[in-house]
């Protein structure tokens, strides 16, 4: 038995943010993807991801069945069968593995569910969100919904307040075009619930809420709508002025050692680095209006080119 493919994701912007309500534009990375598999005979991984999806499905049961069922006799029946979930995605680097997976045991044991195939409506697209966010949360403790949503659909999702989602198109990629959004690997993994606690706690703080409302949220907004319409000279601008805000104010969301490297990207314009996710480790994400520019820069380190301006 194999189930279909559900791809990582990336938040291009929004981190953080969207927790305030801040626009948000996410995007599916095909590049990694999951699936459900059942063997007779497990691996050490595979015997890993068994056992979390024993607990996941103890899990399920407890949701209010009013907002979503699942066909848990069935689910329980094929962890028994030795069901895994194989995935490229590396876990806790920004991209998206525990939605995956969220994302694959919905649309294979959720009773009613609501399809890709359907006339997708804002009341549809938040109730999945809403499903999707307490589903999740077994893994990080709180989630927005967003990866699953995103995994499960396979298209752009364009947040634009908490209450206020919709499936969006984004401008075509340019195959020869020398600007860049790359995936720059931190080599170490992140952890989701610190950093978003180190965060909560910062909101207790007046100056932070203000910093978030005046500069961060109104930077991210400024570039969701740029990369919308492709105004490709506003978003390097306000891309800048973005990463300036993160180095400020979210240092313990970037690990120690890109601290001098995301301060020369700032003063060379080679390169923007933010967050790709909570931060902590894993991937971060970089723009760049020279790929090859940003590559040299940034020598020594592994650049993964997700789209192309």
């Amino acid at each position: 038995m194999k189930g279909p493919l559900f791809y990582s994701k990336i938040l291009l912007f929004g981190e953080y943010g969207i927790i305030k309500d801040s626009k948000g534009l996410s995007i599916p990375y095909n590049f990694y993807n999951g699936a459900l598999k059942t063997k007779k005979n497990l691996s050490a991984n595979a015997k890993t991801s068994n056992d979390c999806l024993k607990h996941f499905a103890a899990y399920l049961e407890t949701i209010d069945s009013s907002l979503v069922t699942f066909d848990i006799t069935a689910l329980q029946g094929h962890i028994k069968s030795g069901m895994y979930f194989d995935s490229s995605i590396p876990q806790g680097y920004g991209v998206g593995s525990s939605g995956a997976l969220v994302a694959a045991i919905y649309d294979k044991y959720a009773f009613d569910k609501i399809t890709v195939l359907e006339n997708l409506t804002r009341e549809k697209l938040l109730k999945l969100k809403a499903i999707f966010s307490v589903m999740e949360s077994f893994f990080h403790g709180k989630s927005s919904g967003l990866d699953p949503l995103n995994s499960y659909l396979s298209i752009p999702i364009l947040i634009n307040s908490k209450d206020n989602i919709e499936a969006t198109g984004i401008p075509a990629q340019q195959s020869e075009g020398k600007g860049a959004v790359f995936l720059l690997d931190s080599g170490t993994v992140g952890e989701t619930a610190p950093m978003v606690h180190i965060f909560m706690e910062n909101m207790k703080q007046e100056g932070f809420r203000n910093m978030l409302k005046d500069q961060f949220i109104k930077h991210t907004d400024a570039c969701v709508d740029d990369f919308l319409k492709g105004d490709i000279k506003s978003l390097f601008h306000n891309t800048k002025k973005l990463s300036k805000v993160v180095l400020n104010h979210f240092k313990p969301m970037i690990p120690k050692q890109f601290h001098e490297l995301w301060k020369n990207g700032i003063e060379t314009n080679d390169y923007y680095l933010k967050l790709c996710g909570s931060g902590g480790g894993g991937y971060i994400l970089g723009f760049t209006q020279d790929i090859e520019k940003a590559k040299q820069a940034l020598s020594g380190y592994r650049l993964e080119v997700v789209y192309n301006f």
